[in-house]
Formats: structure tokens, C-alpha cells, sequence
């Protein structure tokens, strides 16, 4: 019976709650991908400092959110939508949050930027940057057209001509 119980608790998609993130001046911290659903009283990130979701992360609620200068909350690429939920904050000028898609690549095409559904209650900004463009398209072929996989063009005369 207990080892059920463990079993069942190790393979759920439990919330992981923490007291405290703290990511010092110049630094970066990578949350870790055990659970989809995270809860924090508080998160700071100092100057500089960076943030790193990783793309299993789905849900974060923090109660106190403090964004240094030039802090950055970066969400690497992924398939589910991310939800931030701050009942309060504060975030100095230069502040980001990114969630940039993947570029592509000569076998795949780019990953777009995961949606984002941001909810800040009683917040106070002095400039706050969001970006979630996607991911740069992939590299074209020198002298051919085409690239992800499709058939390029004739390179020496001995395609199909084209009507």
C-alpha cells in the first residue's frame, strides 16, 4: 500500500512549493522540470540576474515578484502555454520576459514563441519588455531554392523545368 502511495505521488504532476527563489546579480537559474505547476511567495531576480523556465513548466504563481534592472525572466520553447500569475510586484526598467521560439534548422522548421498568459494584480513598473516572437525560419541552401525538407531547384540543368 505505501509503495502505491509513492508510486502515485512520483508520477502525478505535483505543485512544487517553495518559500523563496532567489537569483543573485549577474547570474543565471534554471528552475528544475519536475513538476508543470510551481508556487513561490517570493521571487526575486537581482540585476542582470536571469530566470530560466523550462519548457515541461506550464503554470508559476508567485505571490511577491521583484525584477531587478535588466533582469529576465526567460521561458525556453515548448508546446503548452505558460501561465504567470503575481498578485504583486515590482519591476525596475529594463526588465523582460522572453519567450522566444527555437530557430530552425536544414531538417526542421522554427518552433514559434510559446503563448503567454500574464496576470499582474497590484504591480508597480517602471518599463517591462515582452517578447514572444518566434524563432528564426531555417538557413536556405546555396545556390537552391527550397529547405525543411522540400526538393530544391535545379542547380546544374537537370531539373524540371518550371511552367
Amino acid at each position: 500500500m505505501r509503495s502505491l502511495l509513492l508510486l502515485a505521488a512520483l508520477s502525478s504532476p505535483l505543485a512544487l512549493a517553495q518559500s523563496l527563489i532567489d537569483v543573485q546579480s549577474h547570474a543565471l537559474l534554471r528552475l528544475p522540470a519536475v513538476t508543470s505547476v510551481v508556487r513561490v511567495e517570493r521571487l526575486h531576480v537581482a540585476d542582470h540576474g536571469t530566470l530560466l523556465i523550462p519548457s515541461g513548466l506550464s503554470e508559476m504563481h508567485v505571490a511577491e515578484l521583484r525584477l531587478g534592472r535588466d533582469a529576465r525572466i526567460a521561458i525556453a520553447p515548448g508546446e503548452p502555454a505558460f501561465r504567470l500569475d503575481v498578485v504583486n510586484a515590482e519591476i525596475a526598467a529594463g526588465a523582460q520576459i522572453s519567450a522566444r521560439g527555437a530557430p530552425g534548422s536544414f531538417l526542421q522548421p522554427a518552433v514559434p514563441g510559446r503563448t503567454l498568459s500574464i496576470r499582474l494584480r497590484g504591480v508597480v513598473v517602471e518599463a517591462l519588455l515582452l517578447d514572444a516572437r518566434g524563432g528564426m525560419g531555417a538557413p536556405g541552401y546555396v545556390g537552391l531554392d527550397g529547405a525543411d525538407g522540400k526538393p530544391g531547384g535545379c542547380a546544374w540543368g537537370a531539373g524540371q523545368p518550371r511552367p
